[in-house]
């Protein structure tokens, strides 16, 4: 399979910790612009998958590119960040003293610490940004609110707005609903989609529910590799999946 119209490229890739393979010969493969849901139970392998992507962790064999030629075991965390892959985890992190708006500014993609980000006027081009990032993560309403002060749904969509904020062609989300509403959980999938229009994205995610409102290819993962791919009618009634991972 050729790589060049890939954003990610996972092949025969393994990690063991301690022994345990918790990644094992694992092959997945992203086209660009696509959007994937990532499902599995517990040490399934998902949140190492997403390390080994990120740069936080080395495979110990197997072949990992992004976008078309570039080796991400090559590189480490913080270039792997600069070149356009976002992470967002599971608990939302944000700086809950300052506004949305705020927020949104220090994430901004270039080399800035806090108190510049906070006292330099911003640029026509960094307003027209965060009116658009506000406007895309529903929080338009809420710019001059501080960040403690929204509710665990708009915590979660802030964070995505300042992974947004860095400017990357690959988002993994993980978890984007835990916590949620079932308003929220609907919305978040409406801007997920949104989102997917302009970004590859990966989702991992338990609930089943909103896997469906994505409507998306979905990888069901076991024991470090893929168990089955495709729809997700598809791979929910695949009798390994229903056993391992449904079923329960």
């Amino acid at each position: 399979m050729s790589k060049t119209n890939t954003i990610l490229y996972l092949d025969g890739v393994s990690r063991s910790f301690d022994g345990f393979k918790a990644i094992n010969n694992l092959s997945l493969v992203l086209d660009r612009g696509e959007m994937r849901a990532i499902i599995g139970p517990n040490g399934a392998g998902k949140t190492t998958m997403m390390d080994i992507i990120t740069g936080r962790t080395r495979p110990d064999e197997g072949e990992v590119f992004y976008d078309g030629e570039i080796d991400l075991t090559r590189h480490d965390e913080a270039d792997i960040a600069m070149m356009g892959i976002g992470r967002k985890f599971q608990k939302p992190t944000v700086f809950e003293s300052h506004t949305v708006e705020d927020n949104l500014l220090l994430s901004l993609k270039g080399p800035r610490s806090i108190f510049p980000a906070l006292f330099h006027r911003r640029s026509t081009e960094e307003a027209r940004r965060i009116d658009e990032i506000l406007a895309t993560v529903r929080l338009e309403a809420r710019r001059d609110a501080l960040a403690a002060n929204l509710s665990h749904g708009q915590k979660q969509w802030l964070e995505i707005g300042m992974l947004l904020a860095q400017d990357p062609k690959l988002l993994l989300v993980d978890e984007p609903v835990a916590g949620m509403t079932d308003a929220e959980t609907e919305e978040t999938a409406r801007l997920l989609r949104e989102i997917n229009k302009t970004h590859s994205v990966i989702v991992v995610e338990h609930d089943m529910h909103f896997v469906r409102e994505l409507g998306v290819k979905v990888t069901c993962l076991h024991e470090g590799s893929v168990l089955s791919e495709g729809s997700l009618d598809f791979v929910s009634s695949d009798e390994r999946v229903v056993e391992v991972y449904l079923g329960r």
